[in-house]
């Protein structure tokens, strides 16, 4: 069973920075990062591909989130900056060995989720 432990999370005031992190337990995973509000669905924010290759982010955070991976430690990154107070949120990292992108069912693997909140 691969596991998926998420950190970094935490309060910021709108407008700072904060930067995720998300270790698997093994290699060569797609991985993506998507977050979910209480009573919302869990929608997707950014993607890469296990290679490190190529990427995807929803508009909402384009320009504002960069998510990078280090293959020699198995984790993935998701550095947040100009962070909004609408980013607060559950984030969670997921992993496929054969799907990177917007969809959330095709993610075989998650993490438990690490907390963002962004004040006013």
């Amino acid at each position: 069973q691969v596991q998926l432990i998420e950190s970094g999370g935490g309060l910021v005031q709108a407008g700072g920075s904060l930067r995720l992190s998300c270790a698997a337990s093994e290699r060569a995973f797609n991985m993506g990062w998507f977050r979910q509000n209480p009573g919302k669905e869990r929608e997707f924010v950014t993607a890469i591909l296990w290679s490190g290759t190529n990427t995807h982010y929803a508009d909402s955070v384009k320009g504002r989130f960069t998510i990078s991976r280090d293959n020699a430690k198995n984790t993935v990154y998701l550095q947040m900056n100009s962070l909004k107070p609408e980013d607060t949120a559950v984030y969670y990292c997921a992993a496929s060995r054969t799907y990177m992108g917007i969809d959330r069912f095709r993610y075989n693997y998650w993490g438990q989720g690490t907390r963002v909140t962004v004040s006013s």
